[in-house]
This record gives structure tokens, sequence and C-alpha cells, in this order.
């Protein structure tokens, strides 16, 4: 089967790439000029890249003319919440218009592959207490422009689907971390932060907002789900893909400082503050689970000292 990742150099596309590749696919993967290749260092010879802008509309047709894919996993994006609130037009541009000028390609093409669209729990934003967990019915109340951008994606792939036929598959996912993710995000930054003072740095940590609580997977749990909802989802459908189980950020951070033997001081920085943020995000997983059968198998505890690891490795 031959697969199409866009994206692949980054966080989860390179994850997703070493499993799909393991299980015997062809993949092939979207990249930049200036690309950084880093994650993909292990794989990228055995492995085919596509120089491919998603936000050129011929870039994409291109593409996707040269390589007709079985598959597409989307999940080339603008993906940092905390950046869209500085760059909301690069963010809704990359974002929206790349998906529009994805699904215009399929359409316009000779291949009919089936399409995941990478959907965030983001797209919940302002969850009321009385609506966790979490179900796919759930309004939509995106709290951010990244959040804005992925309820686009996810509305457009529906539509995409309604209005040519289009077999598009929505995953929103929750939370997800492991090696290699990006140092913006608050587990990443934190172990990074961590491995540094180990290190000699000055032993104090810098957070943002400690009171919201996330529901946490690890990324090898999920693009597992990826290549699970491309095979037995229903086009058309939103799958939320979560570990049904929410961590304060604050407990995520005692649990990683509990994983070093140094003194740490922890100092909030007003800059890592968001204008809103979302309180609350604890998914429900039960409508994935009945499809597939797919449930989360490593522990949260793996998955940050995995990453806390990661960090030391590079520190």
């Amino acid at each position: 089967m031959k697969v199409l990742i866009t994206g692949i150099t980054g966080f989860v596309g390179s994850h997703l790439a070493e499993y799909l590749f393991a299980e015997g696919y062809d993949v092939y993967g979207t990249i930049r000029w200036r690309s950084r290749l880093d994650n993909i260092t292990q794989i990228k010879d055995k492995i085919k890249l596509v120089e491919t802008d998603i936000r050129d509309s011929y870039s994409i047709e291109k593409t996707i003319d040269t390589v007709e894919p079985d598959a597409i996993f989307h999940l080339a994006a603008q993906s940092f919440v905390h950046s869209s609130f500085n760059a909301p037009q690069e963010t809704l541009s990359t974002n929206i218009v790349g998906t529009v000028n994805l699904l215009e390609a399929v359409r316009a093409s000779d291949c009919n592959p089936v399409i995941q669209i990478a959907g965030s729990s983001e797209e919940y934003g302002f969850v009321l207490p009385n609506e966790t967990p979490i179900k796919e019915a759930n309004p939509l109340r995106p709290l951010s422009p990244y959040g804005v951008s992925k309820v686009a994606e996810d509305m457009l792939a529906f539509q995409y689907h309604k209005s040519y036929g289009l077999k598009t598959i929505i995953t929103r996912a929750f939370n997800h971390e492991g090696p290699r993710r990006g140092e913006v995000f608050s587990t990443s930054n934190f172990a990074k932060q961590v491995a540094e003072i180990e290190k000699g740095k000055n032993p104090v940590i810098f957070v943002g907002n400690l009171n919201a609580s996330r529901d946490f997977t690890d990324v090898r749990d999920m693009v597992r789900a990826y290549a699970l909802a491309v095979e037995k989802c229903d086009y058309g459908e939103a799958y939320n893909i979560c570990s049904g189980r929410a961590w304060k950020i604050s407990e995520m951070l005692q649990l990683l400082l509990s994983m070093s033997h140094k003194k740490i001081e922890i100092r909030q920085d007003p800059a890592r503050m968001r204008p809103s943020d979302v309180e609350i995000l604890l998914g429900d997983y039960s409508k994935f689970h009945r499809k597939t059968g797919w449930k989360p198998e490593i522990p949260f505890e793996q998955t940050m000292k995995d990453l806390l690891d990661y960090w030391r490795n590079l520190a």
C-alpha cells in the first residue's frame, strides 16, 4: 500500500513514517526546501521524500499526480497553539488553505485515496464541567486561532466527503507526547529544562499555566491509531483519539521532577501565559474503540521518562 504523509519531518509525521515502514507500507512524505530532516534521519534512505508546499495548489497537485497514493495522512500544519495568537493569519492560511489545496488536488486527480485529516481536541475549546469526558457530538467552541483552523479543516473534510465523495476521515487527537516532541510544547519544554538543569544550568524551571488539565497519549499509540483509522473507520466521520484520563499540568511537571535527582525551583513566566486557555480536555475514545479495537497501551509515566531521556541525550 502506497501512503503519503504531509509534514513527515514533524514530531508525529516521523513516528508515523517509522510505524508504517515497519508495517510494510511504501512511504512517501512531503518536505519543504528548508525542512529539517533530524527526526527522520534513521529512515531517510528507506522512504521517498517529495518537495511540496501545501500552500501552493500547483505544488500539491503535482505531488498527488506523481505519487498516486492509496492513503494520505494530512499532518502538515502550524500546530502550536501559543504561536497562533501571535500569527493568526499564518495559522489560518497554512492550515485551512493548505487543506483545501490538498482536497482539491485529490478531487482533480485520477486516484481515490483514503484521507486522514488530523484534527485536534483544541476544536472543543470552551468545555463546560458537565461535558467531560468529551464525546464527538460535543459543541465545538475553539479558544484559539489554531482551534478555529482545525474546526475549519474538520468541516472541510466532512463537506468534501458529502459533496464530492472523497474518502475523508477526521481524527480529533488529544495531547500526544513522546521523544522528538517540539520544545515549545509544555511537556517537552519542561523535560528539556530539567535535562539542562541536570547538566549544570541554574536550577529554576519556568512555567506558564499549571492549572489546566490535559488528556495525554503516547505518540506511538497515536500513530498506531492513525493507521487503524485509515483501515477501519467510516468516511466523513470524526473520531476522538485519547487516553480517557486527564492530568493537571502541575501533576505532569511533578512527575518529571520526580525523575530527577536535582532540587528545582518552579517560577511562573508571564510570557508563557495565553490570552485564553482551555481549562480541561478529557476525551472519550469509545467510538473509535468500537470501530477499531484500539486502546492506549503505553503508560504516561513511560512516555515522560522516554521524553526526558531524549532531552538528556541532547543536552
